[in-house]
């Protein structure tokens, strides 16, 4: 058993986006995210053949659902169903963001 913090090594050595993921199980996966200015290419939509829960923990972001933005801030979370088309608009230049994921298999 080893203890962690989601706070810990949040920026990545190349200024990329971070991924990490805290739990894989056969149908669950938990993967911490950091953001810092990173948004979805243009044109490029996420449609997923899962459900993914999303908490923003920390920093602030907007998620695009076809038309719809969803400004989200520390502590907001969304239940994205599968296949619904969505990408992310913005996050904080300033402080990361950091969001906890759960995807969740069918």
């Amino acid at each position: 058993m080893f203890k962690h913090n989601l706070f810990t090594d949040l920026e990545s050595s190349d200024g990329s986006e971070r991924f990490d993921d805290i739990l894989k199980r056969k149908d669950v996966r938990i993967e911490r995210i950091v953001s810092k200015g990173h948004v979805s290419d243009p044109g490029f939509w996420y449609e997923q053949a899962w459900d993914e829960w999303v908490l923003v923990v920390s920093g602030s972001a907007v998620l695009e659902f076809d038309k719809d933005g969803l400004k989200m801030v520390a502590g907001d979370h969304v239940l994205i169903p599968a296949f619904k088309r969505h990408r992310v608009k913005s996050t904080s230049l300033i402080d990361p963001t950091v969001w906890l994921a759960i995807h969740l298999q069918a």
